[in-house]
């Protein structure tokens, strides 16, 4: 420890020890620490990419979490986890954030098997205050005094397993259960609904919060003695809260409710933290910050720098201008189609922009719903809107999807509804990892009865696709496409139909792909034949129900190879390899899929890494099959 720890000097990351030594510091000397942080997350997420306008956002808060409480004993459990950079930079990783979200580095969300002070693994929305009810209530049975203190955001307080939780969690019993509601007015689009609503009546509750701390400033006057005046404090401040503001929904559920704190006040934090560990019954600390706090270009667009490529820091200014992608086809060509048919909706899950849909909302706003961080209340809405002759399109994150399984079943699949799903980031992504990786969609839609799924694998195949699952099918259908933009060296001149043969030569060898990663086996295609290995090729792009009479139609080839994006078990090369069994097959099949849950990195990195990689592919076809491939 040095000696100018407790005044007013100022000192840098790298002099302490942490997070230990941050209850030694002074208010003044944490303050310049959250200069430096915030220095230190804009200049490593420009090089990066990452989460940078919520990790702004919580700069003192996480430092006065830190303050009051003591990690790892006392557990801190991030919601979504996209706010976790500070904590990661305050539990001793600040010379490890150049990594952040690369091959190889640290994660990008909170990861225990990282660090003991990452208490649970996040990377989806609202789960944090049921994981923490558990975690108080294991420590209860127990017999530990320790504190848990779940940290979410406004936006995550539209998924219903947060009142799930609070529900359960407060229980007639002691608790040293503490939930911090980050409120900055955001999910990653704009918070929307009711909740949104009575949220901002609580901030706004001017006339309680300047009484409340007139009346704190009166009662500090007054000396305390004992732990009864204390508690007599308590009670005085909360008859004074009860004859002004009318008790809230969290009262209701049964927490104690302290604010709205001014979350960039580290004397109004700290205040709020050292009183909420006096009751030991479960608590809830309202506080209000701003997203992107501290960079300018980040406070005017959150949005825009909740999840951002490289930048360049002192403008704020993108590296490259992002053109067209998947998403963005998507969305304007789904705009194309509502505008003529009155029947079409669009419906997200506070992901306007990740999925392009601002075109749609913009346009047609009537018809277009943002239903906040409820993947499952989408679904079945979308079945409510279908079953009364609407088209309701749902795009969505495919990691995010997989919180929707039930409701695909029993809302939409059993009743025969059309709904149509835009699968967006379907495939590997990259440097978000193994929470975020789009790899089960297509395993989980499979179990599905009566479920049709397309893939297609560039642009003007996509808006083939939608068209034909807006039009042509009936029930469930989903449209699954990648991250970021296409790749097309095939000939995307003859993609108009559910599947495409590409026989260059005679040849007893077929290669099946499909979607974004049939480009790297055409290209390996080509490699191959520059050796003269010939291989005939099948792109599939309705790639379930796979169709009997395609199955036949292959049958004849002694070898077959077929390269997916997507975890293998319950994948569509699983069960055509199936259905080649049910027929006897008599040639030689496999099949190369990933397994397993896949850490970040880029996506070229990942691909070559799990043998996606068209340089991969060749390899995996010289060593399966050898020769020429020639009948």
């Amino acid at each position: 420890m040095n000696e100018y720890l407790n005044d007013g000097s100022r000192v840098s990351l790298s002099e302490l020890t942490l997070p230990e030594d941050l209850k030694k510091l002074s208010l003044m000397q944490c303050r310049y620490l959250c200069s430096e942080i915030r220095n230190l997350l804009i200049d490593t997420v420009s090089k990066t990419g990452g989460h940078l306008a919520s990790n702004l956002g919580v700069v003192e808060l996480t430092m006065s979490i830190h303050r009051n409480f003591d990690s790892p004993e006392d557990k801190i459990v991030w919601d979504v986890g996209h706010q976790a950079y500070v904590h990661k930079i305050l539990t001793g990783r600040a010379d490890k954030l150049s990594t952040i979200r690369q091959e190889g580095g640290i994660s990008g969300f909170p990861k225990p098997s990282e660090s003991e002070h990452d208490t649970f693994i996040a990377g989806h929305s609202s789960t944090s205050i049921s994981v923490s009810c558990g975690i108080a209530e294991a420590m209860r049975l127990q017999g530990k005094s320790n504190y848990t203190v779940a940290v979410i955001g406004d936006g995550a307080m539209t998924g219903g397993m947060v009142y799930e939780a609070m529900n359960n969690c407060c229980l007639d019993r002691e608790s040293n259960l503490i939930v911090i509601l980050n409120d900055n007015n955001m999910s990653i689009s704009k918070s929307v609904g009711s909740l949104e609503k009575y949220l901002t009546t609580l901030r706004n509750s001017e006339k309680y919060i300047d009484t409340k701390r007139n009346v704190e400033r009166i009662l500090t006057e007054i000396p305390v003695f004992g732990t009864k005046t204390a508690k007599g404090m308590k009670r005085v401040k909360d008859a004074v809260k009860s004859t002004i503001l009318e008790r809230n929904l969290f009262e209701d559920m049964g927490f104690i409710y302290l604010g709205p704190i001014n979350g960039h006040s580290l004397k109004e934090l700290e205040q709020a933290m050292r009183m909420a560990k006096t009751y030991h019954r479960p608590v809830f600390i309202h506080v209000k910050t701003q997203k992107g706090k501290g960079y300018l270009p980040a406070e005017k667009n959150p949005g825009e720098f909740h999840g951002i490529s490289r930048f360049d820091a002192e403008s704020g200014n993108p590296e490259i201008s992002a053109g067209d992608s998947y998403s963005t086809v998507f969305g304007k060509e789904l705009l194309k189609l509502a505008e003529m048919d009155e029947r079409i909706c669009a419906v997200t899950a506070a992901m306007k922009y990740g999925t392009g849909l601002q075109y749609f909302g913009k346009k047609l706003p009537n018809r277009f719903y943002d239903v906040g961080i409820a993947e499952q209340h989408a679904v079945t809405f979308c079945g409510g809107l279908a079953s009364m002759g609407q088209i309701p399109v749902f795009a969505v994150y495919s990691t995010f999807l997989q919180r929707a399984y039930d409701q695909l079943i029993h809302d939409i699949a059993i009743g025969g509804l059309h709904i149509v799903l835009g699968i967006d980031r379907a495939g590997l992504v990259g440097e978000d990892g193994e929470t975020h990786q789009g790899m089960f969609d297509v395993p989980m839609l499979t179990t599905i009865p009566d479920v049709t799924i397309y893939s297609p694998s560039c642009y003007d195949e996509l808006r083939i696709c939608l068209r034909k699952a807006v039009y042509n099918e009936k029930k469930l259908v989903a449209v699954r496409y990648p991250r970021g933009a296409e790749e097309a060296d095939f000939n995307v001149n003859v993609i108009n139909s559910d599947c495409l043969f590409i026989r260059n030569a005679i040849s007893d060898t077929l290669i099946i792909s499909y979607g974004r990663i049939f480009n790297e086996a055409y290209k390996a295609c080509r490699e191959l034949k520059s050796e003269g290995i010939e291989c005939n090729m099948l792109k599939l792009t309705k790639i379930f129900p796979i169709a009997d009479s395609l199955v036949s139609e292959i049958m004849h080839y002694k070898r077959i190879i077929f390269f997916e994006e997507a975890v293998g078990y319950g994948s569509i090369s699983e069960k055509l390899g199936c259905m080649l069994m049910e027929r006897q097959y008599k040639g030689v099949y496999r099949r190369s899929a990933a397994e397993g849950f896949i850490k970040q990195g880029s996506v070229d990195s990942l691909l070559d890494r799990i043998g996606l990689s068209s340089s991969k592919m060749a390899d995996f076809v010289r060593s399966e099959f050898g020769g020429n491939g020639k009948a």
